[in-house]
C-alpha cells in the first residue's frame, strides 16, 4: 500500500504543479494495481471497476475535454480498478467523493481567488486512498 500511497501522491502533485496527468504516471500504475488485483483473486471487480469509471470519465471528456483532461481518463483506469478491487462501495465512495472534493476545492478557489479552475486528479487520488483506507478500517 506504501507503494500506491506514494503513487497518488506523486500524481496530486504532479497534477497540482503542471495541470497535466503524464502518462508515464498514470498507466504503470493501473497495470501494477491491475496485477495485484488478480493475484489477490480480486481481478474480475478490479477490472470491472476500472472499465466503468475510465468509461464515466471518457463519457465527460468526449462531452466537454475543458471539463476533465485525458490525463483524468488514464487515471481513471488505475483508481477504479484500486477502488473496485475493494467493492462497489468502496468505488461508489471513491468516484462521488472525487467530484464532491473538486467542487469543494472549486468553491473555495472561486471565493479566495475569483474564477480559477482546479485539477481534478488530486481529489480523485485522495477520495479513492480514503475510501480504500475506509475499508481497511
Amino acid at each position: 500500500m506504501l507503494v500506491i500511497g506514494g503513487w497518488l501522491i506523486a500524481l496530486s502533485i504532479h497534477d497540482l504543479r503542471r495541470r497535466r496527468l503524464p502518462n508515464a504516471l498514470t498507466l504503470p500504475g493501473a497495470v501494477l494495481i491491475l496485477g495485484v488485483a488478480v493475484l489477490a483473486g480480486r481481478g474480475t471487480p478490479a477490472a470491472l471497476g476500472a472499465l466503468a469509471l475510465s468509461l464515466l470519465y471518457l463519457m465527460v471528456h468526449l462531452i466537454d475535454p475543458a471539463a476533465l483532461g485525458a490525463g483524468d481518463v488514464k487515471l481513471a483506469i488505475g483508481l477504479g480498478a484500486l477502488t473496485g478491487a475493494f467493492g462497489v462501495e468502496v468505488w461508489l465512495l471513491g468516484a462521488f467523493g472525487a467530484v464532491l472534493l473538486t467542487a469543494l476545492a472549486g468553491i473555495i478557489v472561486v471565493l479566495s481567488r475569483g474564477g480559477s479552475t482546479v485539477p481534478h486528479g488530486p481529489s480523485m487520488c485522495a477520495a479513492s486512498a480514503a475510501a480504500v483506507a475506509l475499508a481497511w478500517w
